[in-house]
């Protein structure tokens, strides 16, 4: 009879044991420093880096354009009156400005 109880409780052991060690691992798996909570948070952050990076590509394509305005090749005078008057703040008696703010943040 004692054989047949120690037999059991090695057995038992061990089934513990490979139960706790599942435990552990499929605890890592989920929670831990690679694990899937770490992938998706991840997977987020390079989503909100590449509409980051879309934003920026976009507004430097709007400056270059702007900018492909004010070369010798292609002055368009028009532009660069606006500019020069923004710039140095200078209006004829005659005249006012009307300033649109978001315009005015591409050149700060």
């Amino acid at each position: 009879m004692w054989s047949y109880i120690v037999t059991k409780s090695k057995s038992s052991a061990v089934l513990v044991i490979l139960m706790l060690l599942c435990s552990y691992f499929t605890y890592f798996a989920i929670r831990g420093d690679r694990g899937l909570l770490k992938y998706l948070s991840l997977r987020n952050q390079v989503a909100e880096a590449k509409k980051m990076s879309d934003n920026y590509n976009r507004r430097r394509n709007e400056l270059e354009q702007k900018v492909s305005l004010l070369s010798s090749n292609s002055l368009d005078l028009d532009l660069l009156d606006e500019r020069a008057r923004a710039v140095l703040n200078v209006i004829g008696d005659n005249e006012f400005i009307i300033i649109d703010k978001d315009d005015t943040k591409d050149f700060d």
